[in-house]
């Protein structure tokens, strides 16, 4: 996957937990948690949304490295990778 590609993997399953945001600019480097004041459900349903259109098996250890947008990029290009 392309960076563009995992961004906008990323947007359309973030704005879907949190659609009054969508149109936002996502600071690359600060949680997801304090840029749209999502909950831990909220967290929880981006990791699925992530995992049904990715089938990448993300383990709960790993939900910290998917806090922003910067640490979504890294892990899904190292799981993506031949």
């Amino acid at each position: 996957m392309t960076d563009d590609e995992i961004i906008a993997l990323v947007e359309r399953h973030l704005f879907t937990v949190a659609p009054e945001f969508e149109g936002e600019t996502i600071n690359p480097e600060t949680p997801f948690r304090d840029q749209f004041e999502i909950d831990s459900m909220d967290f929880l349903n981006f990791i699925i949304g992530l995992h049904k259109e990715t089938r990448i098996e993300i383990p709960e250890s790993d939900y910290p490295r998917l806090e922003t947008l910067t640490g979504c990029i890294a892990y899904l290009k190292e799981k993506t990778a031949v």
